[in-house]
């Protein structure tokens, strides 16, 4: 995660995540926006998909970009935002069940 408050407007936080295949990509992205519509989160915006190997969930505050890893490496976020404040870096997680996403 990258703290954004102090250096732009455009978000307080961007939510970085790495997949590792395309439709790992398209699983990551339905997972979030699900269960943060679970919680009553709504996106307020969706921009790319699992082909393009970004796709950027805009929730106002808080952006999360899902890319592919060579994506990941060519748009080099955490680089471009130097003077931004890296919050936290997570260990890769578990697969999740597939039968938790819905389409939308």
């Amino acid at each position: 995660m990258l703290n954004l408050k102090k250096i732009t407007d455009l978000a307080d936080v961007f939510i970085l995540v790495t997949a590792t295949s395309k439709p790992h990509l398209k699983a990551l992205a339905e997972y979030v926006w699900f269960e943060l519509k679970q919680n009553g989160i709504t996106c307020t915006r969706k921009s790319g998909n699992s082909e393009s190997g970004w796709i950027i969930l805009d929730y106002h505050d808080i952006v999360v970009h899902l890319f592919l890893e060579e994506k990941r490496k060519y748009y080099a976020l955490e680089e471009f935002w130097t003077n931004s404040m890296q919050i936290a870096k997570s260990p890769r997680r578990k697969s999740v069940s597939r039968s938790k996403f819905v389409n939308n």
